[in-house]
């Protein structure tokens, strides 16, 4: 639902009788916009000053300093508040503070000299980059009336600010009025400031003051202009509109409390004459009854709540817990969910929005929507996974999804909703997932008995996801580098096949001196060693740079591999299949287009091949549903993949993430619907949806296996690149293992073939009663010399 100002009669939204119509015009508009999302922000209260040069009549934040009273908090006293939200579950970190209070006090300016800073601003920046760099809070800022060079002076220690413009009628700052004595009230001084934030590309709140004495058109006026900023300056990530209560030591005691249906026909009015971006706001503790009215009116957003700190500016108003915030926000259909104080659409062009210096804590307290990443899980780790909280119902526009045929082609707007799904849509996304699951594969949870042999992890590449490599770009990693022998390798195969093993997977890094003639080698010797195993071998990058040293088309040299015993290729180095998103973690390696055009090749002469996704780094929902399109548009035209492996970014020692420039991977809600919604998208396509236990972990394995997947991929033997990054798990996970899992899941386990044929009995015996592993030997990398060993 959109209109412009000219589609609306303000004189009528000015006279407006019918409160119910009117909000049932807000609430489609808001829906239209945010679906069945509503979210709050889980902060802490810092008031680093109660001090100011105003004197608002309402207001009983902010108080006469007396004589020997403490003006500012200490930094000590900041980082203690802040680290006491952080331990309980806090995302966001609010200054509050009066205005200036050193143009008034001189106990203020001197409280300022002997803390070292000239002004309120300059102190205040000092103690929010110490929460910046000492937390995991995102520190917002309510400065008050700040001028363009001030804004810029706080933005790389803060994720967002905010002032309130209350109202833009002069008359309330005329003698008698609330504003009276205030000069920072004045509405062309907030107005100012409005413009000020924008010019310094400050992701901004503000708001009005409802029940102060303004005028309904008084309150449009002010709507109005808070709209011509966000068309100038594109800044206004939420307003609040907030109710007057008054308080027993203000000057205003005796002024009634704003008129409930007053309040939520301005709610409703500025849904309507708001830009439809814009968050819509009231806060929770301060509704005149439930709080289902505000949602009825058309806000999208709770504001924020905390679990450690009273509303210093309402402390007679206690919040409510976070549980019965979720129960109202269900009574209405909707589903609560977390957020950061800077909203998604500023995170996705942080270039723009976000001080470089803030970059790093923004994108590790987002997931891949731009919200609050749930939970201390993250892929690789020992952490436990977060319940997934029912409630809300499962939302009609996801439900009119699951309701479509098994075979539709979802858009790519129908699979990024599903991705939001939260609450009872999660659950019924999964439910939905797992039954296709179960009319594909049946009670079946296949796996294959196999070695993964990572030959080299010299590279001459520079992803900046890898964790694996070592070269010129990764000096720093762990690990030295290494280039094995032929010796170790073939006794490695060999070692793999007396254990039982039926396939061996070959990967490495691009070596400066491999060329096409390195990889037949290699298939080479590992026949010799191991004449009837399946080598799953080579990623498209591999191939693709193999075929360029022998200045072969890929089809040529993919013939050759197969005739040296190739059977299949690994569907990796396909990270996102999205070149927005490839360029910039990637921007040397193979494009979209080449990965599939070797994969159409192998497909094209009869070689098998998987196919991955990694993510949970840099890129959005919408990446994630063109990649699956891609996979399914290829499946339905050349065939060829056996199964669809998601593969969550491990983040602890990748070097973006060690730049600050990528999120920690996906939240454990993200992972599991990733193979949900992969077996939703590529069904009738793709048959198998494999979980990797290296990076889920043996409990994520079950939770995807009851949400869509039916493979548990390989017992591995060894496993260096997810280690590398920083994973618990990975060394091998052994046969026996894999089918406790399974049984305890309810499913019958299947030791597979690479391509999903039956094994002999003679390898499954072999699996079951494997010797330990000797010890390995990576052999060193000699940089003085150009090693070829492996094309001798």
């Amino acid at each position: 639902m959109t209109h412009s100002l000219r589609d609306l009669d303000l004189e009528a939204l000015i006279a407006e009788t019918d409160i119910h119509g009117l909000m049932h015009r807000a609430r489609a508009r808001r829906d239209a916009a945010f679906g069945s999302l509503v979210t709050y922000s889980p902060k802490v209260f810092i008031p680093l000053t109660m001090a100011c040069r105003d004197v608002c009549h309402y207001c009983t934040f902010a108080k006469p300093l007396k004589a020997g009273q403490k003006v500012f908090l200490s930094p000590e006293e900041v980082l203690d508040l802040a680290r006491k939200g952080e331990q309980a579950g806090c995302q966001e970190a609010l200054f509050t503070l009066g205005e200036k209070p050193e143009l008034r006090y001189r106990s203020a300016r001197e409280a300022l000299d002997e803390l070292g800073f000239e002004t309120t601003v300059d102190y205040l920046a000092h103690v929010a980059g110490l929460v910046r760099d000492q937390t995991n809070l995102l520190p917002h800022l309510n400065p008050g009336t700040l001028t363009t060079a001030e804004f810029e002076k706080l933005k790389p220690t803060a994720a967002s600010m905010g002032m309130m413009l209350e109202t833009t009628s002069q008359r309330l700052s005329a003698r008698g009025g609330p504003h009276f004595g205030s000069p920072d009230k004045e509405p062309a001084a907030r107005l100012a400031a409005l413009e000020a934030a924008g010019k310094a590309q400050v992701p901004f709140t503000t708001g009005l003051l409802i029940g102060i004495g303004e005028t309904r058109r008084e309150t449009v006026e002010a709507l109005l202009a808070i709209r011509n900023a966000h068309s100038e300056f594109g800044h206004i990530q939420e307003v609040i509109i907030q109710n007057f209560l008054p308080k027993s030591d203000t000057k205003m005691r005796a002024f009634p409390p704003a008129d409930p249906i007053e309040h939520q026909w301005a709610i409703a009015a500025a849904r309507l004459i708001l830009p439809m971006e814009i968050s819509l706001q009231a806060p929770p503790n301060l509704a005149a009854g439930t709080g289902e009215e505000l949602l009825q009116a058309g806000i999208n957003d709770w504001g924020g709540v905390s679990p450690v700190t009273i509303d210093h500016v309402n402390p007679e108003a206690p919040w409510p817990s976070i549980e019965k915030l979720a129960k109202i926000t269900a009574s209405e259909g909707k589903m609560l969910a977390p957020r950061l104080t800077i909203y998604p659409s500023f995170i996705h062009r942080a270039d723009e929005w976000i001080a470089p210096r803030m970059v790093r804590s923004v994108l590790r307290a987002s997931d891949g929507e731009g919200l609050a990443f749930e939970g201390s899980w993250t892929p690789g780790s020992h952490q436990k996974p977060p319940e997934i909280r029912k409630g809300g119902g499962v939302d009609p526009e996801i439900q009119a999804i699951l309701n479509l045929a098994p075979d539709a082609v979802l858009t790519e707007k129908q699979i990024v909703l599903l991705f939001s799904a939260r609450g009872d849509s999660f659950h019924a996304v999964c439910a939905h997932a797992d039954q296709l699951r179960k009319a594909t594969n049946g009670d079946r949870v296949h796996y294959v008995v196999t070695r993964n042999i990572n030959y080299t992890n010299v590279c001459t590449y520079g992803c900046t996801f890898c964790a694996f490599s070592k070269g010129k770009t990764h000096e720093e990693l762990r690990g030295p580098a290494y280039d094995l022998d032929m010796k170790e390798f073939s006794r490695r195969v060999s070692e793999a096949w007396a254990r039982g093993g039926t396939e061996i997977c070959l990967q490495g890094g691009i070596h400066p001196g491999y060329t096409g003639e390195t990889y037949l080698n290699l298939l080479r010797h590992a026949k010799q060693a191991a004449p009837d195993i399946h080598i799953h071998a080579f990623s498209p990058l591999e191939i693709w740079q193999g075929a360029a040293t022998l200045d072969l088309p890929p089809t040529d040299y993919l013939l050759k591999l197969k005739e040296a015993g190739l059977s299949s290729l690994p569907g990796t180095a396909a990270e996102i299949l999205d070149d927005e998103v490839r360029t910039k973690i990637a921007p040397d390696k193979i494009t979209t287009n080449q990965w599939f055009q070797v994969m159409r090749a192998a497909h094209s002469i009869g070689l098998k091949s998987t196919s991955t996704i990694m993510y949970g780094h840099i890129e959005q929902p919408k990446h994630w549903a063109r990649h699956l399109l891609r996979l399914r548009a290829h499946q339905l035209e050349h065939g060829g993949f056996t199964e669809f492996v998601p593969l969550p970014f491990v983040a602890l020692e990748a070097p973006i993430y060690l730049r600050g420039q990528s999120r920690k991977g996906p939240t454990w809600r993200e992972a599991v619907l990733m193979h949900a919604i992969a077996r939703i998208v590529l069904h009738g396509a793709i048959d198998h949806i494999q979980v990797s236990w290296v990076k889920m972990g043996p409990e994520g394995a079950a939770a995807c296996l009851n949400s869509g997947a039916d493979d548990m991929g390989g017992t591995l033997m060894n496993e260096s690149i997810t280690r590398a990054a920083g994973a618990v798990h990975g060394q091998e996970f052994a046969p026996w293992q894999m089918e406790d899992l399974i049984h305890s899941v309810g499913r019958k386990p299947f030791q597979r073939s690479t391509v999903y044929g039956p094994v002999s009995e003679e390898r499954r015996q072999r699996a079951m009663q494997a010797a330990p592993l000797q010890d390995m030997t990576n052999t060193p990398f000699k940089a003085s010399k150009q090693r070829d060993c492996l094309n001798a």
